[in-house]
Formats: structure tokens, sequence, C-alpha cells
């Protein structure tokens, strides 16, 4: 049982660490006089990240790459199946955001050419650079069309605080935030890893399998969360856009940075099924923002049902 208390500790570690650590960053900024939408192309959405690239890393530094890989992927289907599917079963999400279509191809572009990386059998660091290149183009595009849209800049330091919550402005307060969502993340990443591979190694799976289902879940509950009160709060559109580009992070960012700094050798049953669920899920929305749909109630319980089949797949395969 110990294993699975230091799991749930450490995931909670980790939430701890990347809220304290975006709030004080995003205090940060704002003192900078940096403009809100940036904030949240930049700060938000690399903070939000940052505890799924420390595990990760941390994962494959120990030499358990499959939990890295894991990790990522699982993050990304929990995403679309389960976020979304679970805040359009509270109110139907409406896919015409300005800008979703765009994004939700750039997904699938990138979707693919990490699907490529994987089916080589290891992920080198020539392929996380080329993610990170391929991350920092989608950011570039995000700046320029951000600053075609003034309009959308008024609104973004409403929806930036209504997301983040109450951000520090004191330069002592800022640095305890920050200092503490550093302290905190290495740490909570460690947890998770050793528990994890402990955990996998009791009941004979890979490790890639915990990473693409209870890692995956316990970082994606911040996503999780805010989609639900989105939902609730009539927003849903604003936070299916922020989905799209979580899973950009989380290919782009997490396995850029992992690759990047350490070689990592991908398991077969990636190769063989849950890559295919990643481009799968990326396709869905893809196709969704296309035809401006809406997702209501059955085919949110259809999202939802698919990912507890998908859930329940990891393990008997």
């Amino acid at each position: 049982m110990i294993d699975y208390l230091l799991l749930i500790i450490g995931l909670a570690i980790l939430a701890i660490g990347g809220d304290n650590l975006v709030r004080g960053a995003v205090g940060l900024a704002e003192n900078f006089r940096v403009p809100a939408f940036i904030i949240g192309l930049t700060v938000v959405s690399i903070g939000t990240t940052l505890p799924e690239v420390f595990v990760s890393v941390n994962a494959a530094l120990d030499g358990v790459g499959g939990l890295a890989i894991g990790n990522a992927i699982g993050s990304c289907v929990a995403n679309v199946l389960l976020v979304v599917g679970l805040m359009s079963a509270i109110r139907p999400t409406h896919c015409g955001e300005r800008g979703l279509d765009r994004n939700a191809l750039i997904l699938t572009g990138i979707t693919i050419v990490f699907m490529a990386m994987l089916a080589k059998g290891r992920l080198e660091r020539l392929d996380g650079l080329l993610l990170l290149l391929a991350l920092g183009l989608f950011l570039l595009l995000q700046l320029r069309a951000a600053t075609r849209h003034r309009r959308a800049q008024a609104a973004a330091a409403g929806i930036l605080h209504e997301e983040v919550g109450k951000v520090p402005h004191r330069p002592a307060a800022i640095a305890v935030m920050i200092g503490a969502g550093l302290a905190f993340l290495p740490v909570g990443a460690e947890l998770v890893v050793r528990s994890a591979s402990a955990i996998a190694a009791r009941w004979g799976i890979g490790a890639e399998v915990i990473g693409l289902t209870v890692v995956a879940i316990g970082t994606s509950l911040p996503e999780l969360a805010a989609g639900t009160l989105a939902a609730i709060r009539g927003r849903h559109a604003v936070a299916l856009g922020n989905v799209v580009g979580a899973n950009i992070f989380n290919v782009g960012l997490i396995m850029g940075v992992t690759a990047g700094l350490v070689p990592i050798p991908v398991p077969g049953r990636i190769v063989g099924l849950d890559m295919w669920v990643m481009l799968a899920a990326a396709l869905l929305v893809a196709a969704l923002a296309h035809l401006k749909a809406v997702i209501g109630r059955p085919l949110a319980l259809a999202m939802l049902a698919a990912y507890v089949l998908y859930a329940g797949l990891s393990y008997a395969i």
C-alpha cells in the first residue's frame, strides 16, 4: 500500500508545485507589464506542463523511458476523451472557437511527426530538438494571430485570472511561490516515478502502462478541473482550445525536453496501439473543429466510454 500512497502524495505535490510556480510566474510577468495574452500563451502553457516534464525527465534519467513516453501519450488521450468528454457531458461544447480548426490541424501534424519518430523504435536527441523547434513555431504563430485580434487581447486578462486564480504581486510573495514550485516539482516527480515503477513491477506490467493511465490521469487533473469549471461557467469553447494547446505542449515540450536530454527506447506496445489512439483523438478534435460541430451528451458519453475501454485494454494487453 505504501507505493500507492506515495504515488498519490507525489501527484499532489506536483499539483501544488505547478500551481505555485504558475501563479508566481504570472504575478512576476504582470509586474513587468507583459500583456495577458502573451502570459497565457507562454508562462501559463509552459508552467502547467512542467509537472509532466519533470515526471518524464526523471523517468528517462532513471531508465524508465516507457513511463516517460506513456505519460505524454496518455495525457494527450486523457485530455481529449476524458476531459472534453466530461465537460461536454455537463454542457454541450461548441467547436467553433476562432483558430481552433487551425490549431487542431497543427496538433494532428505534430502528432503524425511524433508517430514517425516513435516508429523508429528509439527517440534520439535530434528528435527532441525537432519537437522543440515545432513547438517554437507554434508559439510564434499563436503570438502573430493574437496580435491581429485586439478584442481578444482585451478579454485575455479576465480569462487568464479566471483560469489561474489569484496571483501575488509583492516581490517577496512571488519569490516564495516560485521557489516553492521549483522545490516541489522535482520532489513530486521523484515520488511519482519511483512509486509508479514499483507498482508496475509488482503487477508484472510495463511502466508505460502506468504512465499511460494512472500517471497520465493524475497529471491531467488540473485540465480536468479547469474543463469542468469552464463547462459550468459556459466557457467550454475556451477550454477546448486549451486542451488542444495542452496536447501540442505534451508532445512538443514534454517529449522535446526529455528526448533532447536522454535518448529513449520506445516500447513495442506504444507503436502497436497507443500512438494510434493518440492519433485518433487528434483526428477527432480536428474533424469536430472543421465541422464546427457541437459535442452533445451522446457523443460525450461515447468519448468517456472509449476512454474507459482504452484504459481497460491497456492492462489487458
